[in-house]
């Protein structure tokens, strides 16, 4: 049994393959937090914690006395409020009688097979029926306030998932000013904080920091999980390196306003507090209410940085993603956007499309500009009807010449917004968030439709669904290209506006239900400007999200390698553009560019048709690598060899078989140097009692003859074998590579 209640001690075991997660039932009924971390063979952790009273920490009154110890200084579980606990709490809340505080005791707990689920939110899911739920439920002696605790214990998985509801059982309206998702107590250790931050088209870059004895807040107040500060956060102790070190992962599934606040307290303990942003946050729980907090996925490794990598990449890909794209292969695409931009027509699509499937592509996307009155990015978003000036006959003369060429058909959509010069919003100002008597703010001319009200919600649902009846489309990327302001629904009393943010969200995830289950052969991929909204909420309806608006391959190499610490390769929406980069003016090679692409979903967005014979002859080899490698790549270990953010000179990543049958190494020469030394390597994910063979070498943009790079014929290396062990432990090194950006992949298989 994954969860374990012993009564002579009153804890509550939770036991996965390599952790365990303990708390304790106290002499006053509080719920306090004993120990995540590393498995060990006890069933009270208790005895590491001394009940000594402190100065200046309150104790309950029951301690009269004896000075039991401070909830400011216990670990628990998930905090009261106003009952002196000083520290980063779980919940506000208002009301009446009592309800400036609450303080909360065990009452039961359930032990139940299988995964909760969180309502009207996206959350982890076990279809093997091998994991457990624990439920604890605790209360307010004094008001009713009910609080109910979901633990989701995922044994083989190493994964442990928490989720908070509260209920309101006191007979009289409640208001929650912060009811966050999980509190997770480190009493002991000196941690550093691993957080992804960044800006649109430079998302996720991984920050280290060692935790200052203060609070450490990330967050986003911008409506959505933002460009700016991820739903992610790593605590890893002060030595910790990619292979060994103790870490802590936590995973908000949510796609809206969160905040993560760490905080070192007085006694050198550690607090992570994890939820729902609170900033503009209300909810008014009427009695009998409730009110479900999203779920964070916890994860803990003491192996290193990248084995916790690893436990998520392995529980989004067949935990959290889902439909029948989570695990099948994607088609490889093209996109128009940087190809055309809002200036095409169905010939020019078509001519891109026939070139690509020519070299293997399989899909076209249609990006914005086929609808309504959109000949520029300042009008006509709301109006989901086909532009025939542009499309004679609509879409489906296109779809049909496209599917001709054996191709499948995607269009791009951006569904939440509306411009101010549509049809829509002439129609229907009030569907737009606005602040009655104020000039709402704009973000390339559009505001945000209220997915807080359900008529919206069914408009779109009726528009979105009816596109996909009527037209043979199998892939939609879903963009949304801007953050939310004016935050105020005219369809919400004056005390209900604090909700409008969480109800946006809760009607995007209704939503998105119900077109990915109506339509469950549609490829859905998450877009907001890019990276804006990549968090494990959105990859529950989306197995792939658009990484960034940033093409830029050497640009890319540090989002993706921020990105990997948290989520796998396969959500990682990557494409191969133009050169020079749309975004940064770079040069980069064509076969840089695609060994980037490939640590993504891969595909294209270019105009194929100015590239040269020889550049068509190169994608077509980029194309069909991809499909022969396309498990290893996207089902392999992922394994980050280098740092981008230390290292200037170049950035290298492993992918591995599970089984160590095979593996892909890659590198980019970030920084060419005069008389610079080779680039030795060390392989992860192999079997050191095999033997390895390199089945292919090839290098891109290296401007040098191939005797010279290497000392004579590469041939030499393919004709040896290699001990995994030698190759892990004693290293690989490359040839010398001179020029712009070259970059190398060598694929090693075991003989």
């Amino acid at each position: 049994m994954s969860i374990v209640f012993q009564e002579t001690y009153k804890t509550i075991t939770l036991s996965t393959a390599n952790t365990l997660y303990q708390m304790q039932i106290d002499h006053l009924g509080h719920l306090q937090h004993l120990y995540y971390g590393r498995r060990a063979d006890e069933a009270d952790m208790s005895y590491q914690y001394f009940q000594a009273d402190r100065a200046f920490s309150p104790y309950p009154h029951q301690g009269f006395n004896k000075r039991c110890p401070s909830p400011d200084i216990v670990p628990q579980e998930y905090t009261g409020f106003n009952t002196g606990d000083y520290r980063v709490g779980c919940l506000e809340l208002s009301g009446g009688t009592g309800m400036n505080a609450a303080d909360f005791t065990y009452v039961r707990h359930e032990i139940l097979p299988g995964k909760y689920q969180v309502e009207g939110m996206p959350s982890a899911y076990d279809e093997g029926g091998q994991a457990q739920t624990l439920v604890v439920y605790l209360a307010d002696q004094v008001t009713g306030l009910q609080l109910e605790l979901y633990y989701g214990v995922f044994e083989k998985e190493d994964i442990i998932t928490r989720a908070a509801r509260l209920v309101n059982g006191t007979g009289q309206p409640v208001r929650l000013e912060k009811a966050a998702s999980v509190c997770l107590d480190i009493p002991f250790g000196d941690w550093d904080l691993i957080h992804f931050h960044g800006r649109h088209a430079m998302e996720r870059q991984a920050e280290r920091l060692p935790l200052p004895q203060t609070v450490t807040t990330v967050q986003s107040k911008r409506g959505v999980s933002s460009h700016h500060h991820n739903p992610f956060v790593i605590l890893c102790d002060r030595e910790a390196t990619e292979e060994q070190g103790d870490c802590y992962g936590l995973m908000l599934v949510y796609s809206g306003n969160h905040r993560t606040d760490v905080e070192v307290n007085q006694m050198g303990s550690t607090r992570v507090v994890m939820g729902i942003g609170d900033e503009l946050f209300s909810w008014n729980l009427e009695p009998g209410g409730a009110f479900a907090a999203p779920e964070v996925i916890l994860a803990f490794s003491g192996q290193g940085l990248g084995h916790l990598s690893r436990l998520y990449h392995h529980m989004i890909r067949h935990n959290v993603c889902r439909g029948e794209y989570k695990t099948a292969r994607r088609p490889i695409l093209i996109n128009n956007w940087e190809a055309t931009y809002f200036d095409f027509t169905a010939d020019k699509v078509y001519d891109i499309a026939r070139m690509a499937a020519e070299l293997g592509v399989e899909m076209l996307v249609l990006d914005d500009g086929w609808f309504g009155q959109r000949y520029d990015d300042n009008r006509a978003l709301g109006d989901w009807y086909v532009n025939e000036k542009k499309l004679p006959g609509g879409l489906a003369p296109l779809i049909e010449r496209i599917n001709g060429l054996g191709m499948k058909f995607g269009i791009w959509i951006e569904p939440e917004m509306v411009s101010e010069d549509s049809d829509l919003y002439r129609a229907h100002p009030d569907w737009a968030l606005s602040v009655p008597g104020r000039l709402p703010a704009l973000c390339r001319n559009q505001l945000i439709l209220d997915l807080s009200r359900p008529e919206v919600v069914d408009y779109l649902y009726e528009r979105i669904s009816g596109l996909l009846r009527d037209n043979h489309i199998e892939y939609i990327k879903w963009d949304m290209n801007r953050n939310m302001t004016d935050v105020y629904s005219h369809a919400l009393p004056a005390e209900k506006q604090g909700e409008v943010s969480h109800r946006y969200v809760l009607g995007l995830y209704r939503l998105l239900d119900r077109l990915t289950t109506e339509f469950p052969h549609v490829l859905f991929e998450g877009c907001s400007g890019g990276g804006g909204r990549f968090d494990a909420g959105i990859l529950a309806y989306s197995p792939q999200i658009w990484c960034s608006d940033d093409t830029d391959a050497i640009e890319r190499l540090v989002i993706q390698h921020g990105t990997s610490f948290g989520y796998p390769v396969s959500a990682m929406g990557a494409h191969v553009s133009a050169s020079p980069n749309h975004q940064t003016g770079r040069n980069t090679p064509l076969g840089t560019r695609a060994v980037v692409a490939m640590s993504g979903t891969f595909g294209y967005e270019l105009d194929i048709n100015k590239l040269s014979d020889e550049e068509k002859e190169e994608i077509r080899g980029q194309v069909q690598f991809f499909k022969e490698n396309y498990r290893l790549i996207q089902d392999g270990d992922y394994y980050r060899l280098s740092d981008p953010s230390r290292n200037e000179w170049y950035t290298a990543w492993e992918f591995a078989a599970a089984d160590g049958s095979e593996a892909l190494l890659n590198v980019v020469l970030t920084h060419s140097r005069a008389n610079s030394p080779n680039i030795h390597l060390r392989l992860k994910g192999l079997d050191p009692d095999a033997r390895y063979r390199i089945a292919g070498e090839d290098y891109y943009g290296a401007h040098l003859p191939w005797d010279l790079m290497f000392g004579g014929s590469p041939s030499i290396r393919e004709e040896r074998t290699y001990s995994g062990s030698s190759l892990m432990y004693a290293g690989f090194t490359l040839p010398m590579l001179f020029g712009d950006y070259p970059s190398g992949q060598i694929h090693f298989v075991r003989v």
